[in-house]
């Protein structure tokens, strides 16, 4: 079945680096969601070298000079095909790249990671089948992170298979939630096990672009945003396109640093580690909070899986906050007395 598709991206501007002196000006200040997130001091940790994102888009010119060296040869599924994915005539698969692994007048959350294009569609108007080719490409060449800045607007039962096989690969995928006017979160982004990004804006405050829902995992900066784009220019946008790129170059990082770590694993370093908005705990606006890339390289945490509270505890009456283990040794406390008390019983 093919449905149409939408990528999550609203280009306000391509600029030049060379004239006029403003819009070098732009593309400067379109970087601010690195001081927002602290890059300079996650990349004294890694830069994600070693890592592979493969990102579903329309392309990637790999000759843009912020990303010489960083663009593997990958696969081109659109109508022009078949190519290795290294041509962008849209320039929003280049933007996503830029966003992840650039290393130049603009710079990337992992620049030390690599990228592998796979070209989905020539202008952002694929479909489904499509979609779940690449999804299903990607999964072959044992990437380390699937980028999806598109969403879907109908379920599809061929999609959640190739997530599936994908998640079982140990592959983490990321997904933008949706933008405004569409009211839900699309597909993939709500595909259990996907990391579905909302969009924050300068202020750490949820994106009025942004949808919102229950499949919400993360937030990350997506309003302003400035990257690589065609001609070897430099683009600005806003989206939850922005934001899953910039959350896909997270995960490179946390993969950089912690090659042993299963993918669920990395996702809940993700999770553990974001700075909660909104209500407490998981929400429909920012999930469960907004990135913390830092936080995610460097925190002590417990095993994934590890007997503490979910995040539902917090929001439960009947837990009242207390642990698994005082639970445990309040019913073993219980049945001792009752085994004294019957065989008194039994003994009188």
């Amino acid at each position: 079945m093919i449905r149409t598709t939408a990528f999550l991206g609203l280009v306000v501007s391509l600029l030049s680096s060379t004239a006029p002196a403003h819009a070098a000006d732009e593309i400067s200040d379109g970087q601010w969601f690195h001081s927002f997130l602290r890059t300079e001091e996650a990349h004294r940790i890694t830069e994600g070298a070693g890592v592979t994102v493969a990102v579903i888009d329309t392309g990637i010119d790999g000759t843009h000079p912020d990303l010489r060296g960083s663009i593997l040869p990958g696969m081109d599924l659109s109508e022009e095909g078949p190519g290795d994915g290294r041509t962008d005539k849209e320039g929003h698969g280049t933007a996503m790249a830029g966003l992840i692994a650039a290393h130049g007048k603009v710079k990337g959350i992992a620049p030390a990671a690599k990228v592998l294009p796979v070209r989905e569609s020539v202008w952002g108007a694929g479909n489904t089948t499509d979609i779940v080719e690449a999804i299903r490409w990607a999964t072959t060449q044992r990437v380390d992170v699937i980028s999806v800045s598109l969403a879907e607007d109908l379920d599809d039962p061929d999609m959640r298979a190739a997530v599936a096989d994908a998640l079982k690969a140990d592959i983490v995928i990321v997904a933008g939630a949706g933008n405004t006017p569409d009211s839900t979160v699309g597909f993939p982004a709500a595909i259990p096990g996907v990391i579905a990004v909302a969009g924050v804006g300068r202020d750490g405050e949820h994106a009025k672009i942004s949808v919102t829902g229950a499949s919400i995992v993360i937030s990350a900066p997506s309003d302003d945003i400035s990257s690589t784009g065609v001609s070897h220019l430099w683009r600005k946008g806003t989206g939850t396109s922005d934001a899953t790129a910039i959350v896909a170059g997270a995960v490179a990082l946390v993969r950089a640093k912690y090659p042993d770590l299963s993918g669920p694993e990395v996702v809940h370093r993700l999770t553990s580690t974001a700075i909660d908005k909104g209500p407490a705990g998981r929400d429909a606006q920012y999930g469960y909070g907004v990135l913390n890339v830092v936080g995610a390289l460097t925190a002590d945490l417990p095993p994934h899986g590890s007997p503490t509270p979910s995040p539902s505890d917090h929001n439960d009456p009947a837990s009242n906050g207390r642990s698994p283990w005082l639970w445990a040794i309040g019913a073993i406390a219980v049945v001792g007395l009752l085994v004294l008390f019957f065989r008194s019983r039994r003994r009188g």
